[in-house]
Order: C-alpha cells, then sequence, then structure tokens
C-alpha cells in the first residue's frame, strides 16, 4: 500500500499513483442505518445474533511468527519462510499455489499467490484477501511490516480456522451458502515507486488470470484487508469499494456493536490490490486503516512493529468480515 487516486464519473484516472501522495480527506462519510439483528450463523459455530468468533491473541501470534522471518520483499529468504509456514498451516486444506513472473523497474521476479478454498453449497465464490509481501525498496532496513502485510496475511490464516471442516450450507432463514477463498497476495507493494505499472504485481496477475478461465463473474465479493491491526483502529472508507458492499461491511460492524470503528472519514480512491477486480467489475470493499500512527508515521518505516498492534483491533475486523460474509449470504 498504497497510493490515494482521483476519481472521475466512478472511474480511475490513468495518472500516476506515488507512495507519498497520501492525503486524508477530513470529510465524514454519511453513516450508514444501524443493521436490524442477524440470525444464527451455524457455519461459523456463533450463539447470538452476530459472530464474535475471531481470537486477536492468536491472531496477533501468527503476526509474531510471521515477522521473525524477517523482511519479505521478493526474493529475500523471508519471503521463501514464510511461503514454507503458510504450506505447513494450511497443509490439511485446499491450496493451490499461483506462481508467477513480473518484470519492475528494479527488475524480473517471481511472485507467488495462495488461494485456500473452502467450498460451499451453491456456485459463486466470496474472496477474502490481503497480501503478505514487503516494500523491496526499504530492503535494507530492519523494516518487516508487522501491520503493512503481517496482520493481512495472519487475519486470513485466523478466518480459516473459523472455515476448515465446517460445511457452509445454507440455512431456511439464509439459505445461500458461497464458497470462501482466502488469497494471501504476493508484490502488492511497489519495487521502487508506487505507480499503475510498479504496484500490486499480484492481484493484478491473478484477476486477469481470473478474467480468462471464467472465474471472475463468480465472485459475488471481493474482500481486502490491509493494516487492520492497528491499536488505535479506525478503518477509513475508500470511495473506489463498491458502496453497496461497503455498506454492508457498516452493517455487519453495526450488528457487533463495533461500528465507530469503521468508515468514519473518506479518503478518497485508494491505490490497493482490490483496484485490478474492480476494473472488471468485481464488487470490493478494501478494509484499510491509513492513519498508522500520528500522520501515519508509522507506515514504510522500521517502527512498523508488533508493538503497535492490538489483539482487540485484529478481533474487530476479523468478526466483521465473517459477519460481511453472512450477509452477503443473505442478500436476495
Amino acid at each position: 500500500m498504497r497510493a490515494l487516486v482521483p476519481l472521475v464519473l466512478g472511474f480511475w484516472l490513468s495518472s500516476s499513483l506515488t507512495s507519498c501522495a497520501r492525503e486524508k480527506s477530513a470529510a465524514s462519510s454519511e453513516p450508514v442505518p444501524t443493521a436490524a439483528s442477524a440470525d444464527i450463523q451455524a457455519a461459523f459455530e456463533v450463539k447470538g445474533t452476530a459472530v464474535h468468533a475471531v481470537d486477536g491473541n492468536r491472531t496477533l501470534h501468527y503476526i509474531k511468527e510471521i515477522v521473525a522471518f524477517g523482511p519479505r520483499y521478493a526474493g529475500s529468504p523471508g519471503h521463501k519462510k514464510f511461503e514454507d509456514y503458510l504450506r505447513a498451516k494450511l497443509k490439511s486444506d485446499s491450496l493451490e499455489q499461483d506462481p508467477f513472473t513480473f518484470d519492475s523497474p528494479e527488475g524480473k521476479f517471481s511472485g507467488k499467490n495462495f488461494i485456500a478454498k473452502f467450498p460451499g453449497s451453491r456456485d459463486g465464490v466470496i474472496v477474502i484477501a490481503g497480501h503478505y509481501d514487503t516494500g523491496y525498496p526499504l530492503r535494507n532496513t530492519t523494516y518487516v511490516g508487522a501491520n503493512d502485510g503481517g496482520s493481512s496475511a495472519a487475519i486470513l490464516l485466523e478466518l480459516a480456522n473459523h472455515l476448515r471442516g465446517k460445511k457452509l450450507e445454507g440455512r431456511a432463514s439464509s439459505p445461500v451458502r458461497y464458497s470462501v477463498w482466502l488469497v494471501w497476495l504476493d508484490a502488492e507493494e511497489a519495487m521502487r515507486t508506487w505507480t499503475d505499472t510498479d504496484s500490486v504485481y499480484g492481484s493484478r496477475h491473478l484477476a486477469e488470470k481470473w478474467k480468462q478461465d471464467g472465474t471472475l463473474p463468480k465472485i459475488k465479493a471481493f474482500i481486502l484487508a490491509d493494516m487492520i491491526g492497528d491499536a488505535d483502529l479506525n478503518v477509513d472508507r475508500a470511495t473506489n469499494s463498491t458502496p453497496w458492499l461497503s455498506n454492508l461491511v457498516y452493517k455487519a460492524a453495526s450488528n457487533l456493536g463495533t461500528q465507530s470503528y469503521f468508515f468514519q472519514h473518506d479518503i478518497g480512491a485508494v491505490g490497493d490490490d482490490h483496484v485490478p477486480f474492480a476494473q472488471h467489475g468485481v464488487p470490493v470493499v478494501d478494509l484499510i486503516d491509513f492513519n498508522y500512527g500520528y500522520d501515519n508515521v508509522f507506515w514504510h518505516t522500521p517502527q512498523d512493529t508488533i508493538d503497535k498492534l492490538s489483539p482487540k483491533s485484529l478481533e474487530i475486523v476479523g468478526d466483521v468480515i465473517l459477519e460481511t460474509v453472512r450477509l452477503v449470504n443473505a442478500r436476495p
């Protein structure tokens, strides 16, 4: 991550993005009406009106394991260690590895996306994604990306715990159960300076691949998590998210009583891994807290460390993602 991008008539301009162009709008978003009570969701073993399931301490432990590998930029030892770690964590799941190569201003590199697939009872897919790499320009520093890359990789591992072994079947009150795919995206970060062509290499590759094989029309929602572990959690509203899906996220948060952590400010259009899918017409939402420390001071610095994160923040975002999955399934 990432840059803020201008919008014209709902389309992204083709002007270059820069990672330093991150001025936020102070305008508050209009609150979405509070949602009504939700049904019990058997697939996530929840009793009551909404999902309270994510274990923040376990998720934080995953982040500690991930940052212990060191930097995870393309071609680094830490990158390879993370790949091996992920394969070991998901050894009992249906895991697809998606290798690719990409040309960048710093040369040719190899990357790899990972897709863990949890089948549902009806045709259609809900994708939950996040990146795991760290920035190549910071390779000669102690930067380990605890929040930026670490938190998204870890929350996907935690969500796998709530999908593994579950039969995502419909109920009389909520008859649709789409498959859920968890996607660890590689090479999100710019190799030199963030532009349209020097960023989101893994998601651009995967969006094109899924366009070619016919997967894209099956995606009912693409939910992206990025920088979601900050102890001072404020998930911003990215205006290049799909409005109805952003509203559904807010409804999910309202069901859980955590709406005050979401969408209090619009930050404009954000350059991130959701963009290649949005450009192909997939409904997307980017869950990102792009104010990491005062004036984003910890972002893309060696100060992005585990002590800045909170289990509570990870729980809040993870629970809202699970509740959003339920609400997407319940849509007519």
